[in-house]
């Protein structure tokens, strides 16, 4: 009996069940784990388009709004700088309108303009001068604020920039950008030279070298003076794309 019984357990298959068994669960859930992956890794991919489509949008939206954000603040505040020179008075005469002080200033403004380009106020201007240049502290930041404010003033005087220049420096192949100043002539054994100087800016625009160069040796771009400040102080980013050089016949000292 006890060995047709262990005949009979050994007849019974019951490692291939069991393996058999085993084979038919895995394969449902090796199905279902594949599908799964390839959810989630479509889930990833999907946000990781996403993410990177609304990155470059906010990006383009501050490039967008931040000159606009800032041109507006500056404006905003321009006006309110300058409406506070009238406005206490009209504070004062119980005239609360706003704008209002802002118009009266640039009115002052225009009327000074006009004012100091007849021969009494320039008379007055240089009796007023005379004052400031004999203050000891108070000369010398009126004399740099000058400097500063005729180098764009549209009657290009001889303290002002008087054309935009572009001269070999420091090495040959590289270029500077400049502004003439003044000429000068230079008396040696092979002849008079006529050299201009050139003020190469090197931090903003009011600190920088100077250069002696040859007349010949300037290349004169078609700039005009407001044009080469406005490249300077936007580091280059106002160049145009292309530059051409100006007739020698034709070069003129105001091209403001």
């Amino acid at each position: 009996m006890a060995n047709s019984n262990r005949d009979r357990e050994l007849l019974i298959p019951v490692a291939n069940t069991g393996a058999g068994d085993d084979g038919a669960g895995d394969k449902p859930s090796s199905s279902s784990s594949s599908s799964s992956s390839h959810h989630h890794s479509g889930r990833e991919t999907f946000s990781k388009v996403v993410r990177s489509w609304a990155s470059k949008k906010f990006m383009t939206g501050c490039v967008i709004l931040f000159p606009i954000a800032v041109t507006f603040y500056i404006t905003w505040w321009f006006i309110h700088f300058v409406d506070g020179f009238f406005s206490p008075i009209y504070a004062q005469l119980g005239i609360d309108v706003f704008g209002l002080g802002f118009m009266t200033s640039i009115t002052f403004i225009f009327l000074v303009g006009v004012f100091m380009s007849s021969w009494l106020g320039t008379s007055v201007l240089g009796l007023g001068e005379w004052f400031i240049k004999r203050m000891p502290f108070v000369r010398h930041i009126y004399n740099a604020s000058k400097q500063i404010s005729s180098a764009i003033s549209p009657d290009q005087n001889t303290q002002a920039f008087k054309e935009v220049a572009i001269i070999r420096h420091p090495r040959i192949g590289e270029y500077a950008f400049g502004f003439i100043t003044s000429s000068v002539i230079l008396q040696n054994y092979s002849g008079d030279e006529e050299l201009c100087c050139v003020y190469v800016p090197t931090n903003h625009l009011y600190i920088g070298d100077i250069f002696l160069v040859n007349a010949k040796d300037v290349i004169r771009p078609n700039l005009s003076v407001r044009e080469g400040i406005e490249t300077v102080v936007s580091g280059g980013m106002s160049m145009p794309q292309i530059l051409s050089t100006l007739d020698p016949g034709s070069i003129q000292v105001d091209r403001s």
